[in-house]
């Protein structure tokens, strides 16, 4: 597909060479009848030559009741198709975007590989396929669409479970069944409205988190895998559901983002802190503006860690020579674009601060602070706006998680800047050390606040137990005692920076990867 293909005002593309006529896509899986052969789920591998290990479309199963008055149910789980699609907001290049149609599509040539329409998608229908590294789903066969064909899976499905048609057409069967009968959708609160719509189905199904998980690491027919960035389906304990409900057959899941991206929010945090907290005291007379600290400590510090910042976003990149698609095809919507101006433009700030040093102006330097300290404010919260393009992370969905990331930015920027001012500038030790102390109390602080109140979600709440009691509480609590060390900068110096860094790195960790613990699908 052409780039001029995939890109326009509405982020979608239209499809070349085909009259929409004003249709509307819309699928509806009738679970009455649906009997759990997953042919479905064979028809669309073959179909579209999709890879083992992955899947477009899977049937997940379900026993509710006990014995012996229960039954199985199941629900045919994929690409929800929605209207308002967060995959679509999220990626930065318009590899997944909205056909005039309805149909949520993906171009593989224009995909990076970043798989934040895998953080944002909340029905975790995307994945990246291990064979070309590119994001992938169910696109209800647009190629067979195109051509008058029914897609792979309602053509074979035995029981006719499954109904495509057009939305505008009042004698489309899948509109008729819309229209008049009681049909539900996954997940409505987050606002996407699909156009995948479910006919008998029980919230037992329909909610991830409505059956419990399976006692013995085993479903039915298989093991529950285990290990680094797999999510574990069901929930953990008796299920959010009025009905006895066991999780009896699922499939992998997998975590997008891994400890690259938990360590890319530690790096940022010091680049943009170490020059703002440096800036801030010069602007309060605690420092000089002609002071080593400011002219070289500070911004040296900030542009080795900017650029490790890159590195690591680079390197979580499947497809990283793809990286600077983000600049020549840009989709505006997407916090990964944004963030990548914000960071272009802070390193601009902090090069010209470096070349003032070099020519010895302080006029210069004091200019470059004007955009520089917004630049680097924004360098250390847009991670916020990212987070909450993620749709399908609850715990990320934290309005006071800028003023966090600000207050986190805060305690490394001063950590990072206390041994060079023991070397360079050693009368601001201590100012740097009562920086770092209220940073670290305000940090630690939030973080009481993020796990003690209540959460307005059961996938917010189980994300905050893996945190605190769950897979990451090694982390979180080696944090907290870490960071808390920093408690005692004005009295220790430099000594606890160290700790204080490291107690920062340990939490990022958790938290990233705590918001992803919980499943979805």
């Amino acid at each position: 597909m052409e780039e001029e293909d995939t890109q326009d005002t509405d982020d979608t593309a239209p499809v070349t060479g085909q009259d929409d006529a004003g249709r509307r896509w819309l699928k509806i899986i009738d679970q009455n009848r649906c009997i759990g052969c997953h042919a479905c789920t064979t028809a669309c591998k073959s179909e579209n030559e999709v890879p083992l290990s992955v899947t477009r479309t899977y049937v997940k199963s379900v026993d509710v009741g006990t014995f012996p008055q229960a039954r199985r149910a199941f629900q045919v789980t994929r690409c929800n198709q929605c209207e308002d699609a967060p995959c679509v907001a999220a990626c930065p290049t318009s590899a997944m975007f909205r056909r005039p149609d309805g149909i949520v599509d993906f171009d593989k040539d224009a995909c990076i590989g970043c798989k934040a329409c895998m953080a944002a998608c909340p029905y975790d229908a995307i994945f990246i396929n291990p064979e070309d590294h590119s994001a992938e789903k169910c696109n209800l066969c647009a190629h067979r669409l195109d051509v008058g064909l029914e897609p792979a899976c309602v053509v074979v499905c035995p029981t006719q479970a499954i109904i495509v048609g057009d939305a505008a057409d009042p004698q489309s069967e899948a509109a008729r069944v819309v229209a008049r009968e009681p049909v539900a959708v996954r997940r409505p609160e987050k606002g996407t409205r699909p156009k995948l719509f479910y006919r008998g189905a029980t919230q037992a199904t329909l909610d991830p988190l409505a059956a419990r998980r399976p006692a013995g690491d085993t479903f039915m027919w298989s093991e529950i895998p285990e290990g680094a960035q797999r999510v574990t389906s069901g929930h953990p304990g008796g299920g959010n559901s009025s009905a006895a409900a066991l999780l009896s057959y699922d499939i992998s899941h997998r975590a997008p983002w891994d400890w690259r991206v938990s360590l890319y929010t530690w790096t940022k945090g010091i680049a943009a802190g170490a020059y703002l907290v440096a800036v801030l005291l010069a602007l309060a007379g605690r420092v000089s503006w002609t002071d080593p600290l400011l002219v070289w400590a500070a911004p040296v510090l900030a542009v080795v860690f900017l650029a490790a910042t890159a590195g690591l976003l680079v390197a979580d990149l499947e497809h990283p020579a793809r990286f600077y698609y983000l600049l020549t095809r840009p989709q505006w919507r997407s916090w990964l674009v944004r963030g990548g101006i914000v960071l272009t433009g802070y390193a601009g700030a902090l090069g010209l601060h470096l070349l003032a040093g070099l020519l010895g102006s302080t006029g210069l330097r004091q200019a470059v602070a004007v955009p520089g300290v917004p630049l680097a404010v924004l360098t250390a919260v847009y991670t916020a706006y990212l987070f909450a393009q993620a749709k399908a992370r609850d715990l990320w969905q934290n309005p006071l998680l800028p003023a966090h990331l600000l207050v986190q930015a805060a305690l490394a920027g001063a950590a990072a800047l206390l041994p060079a001012a023991a070397v360079w500038q050693h009368d601001t030790v201590s100012e740097l050390g009562w920086i770092l102390a209220g940073a670290a109390l305000a940090h630690l602080l939030l973080v009481l606040g993020e796990v003690t109140l209540v959460h307005p979600t059961e996938h917010a709440r189980l994300a905050a137990a893996e945190l605190t009691r769950g897979r990451f509480r090694g982390y979180f609590r080696a944090a907290a005692v870490l960071v808390a060390a920093g408690l005692a900068a004005p009295w220790a110096g430099p000594w606890v920076a160290p700790l204080a860094l490291a107690g920062l790195a340990a939490y990022e960790h958790a938290y990233v990867q705590a918001g992803q613990a919980v499943p979805l699908a």
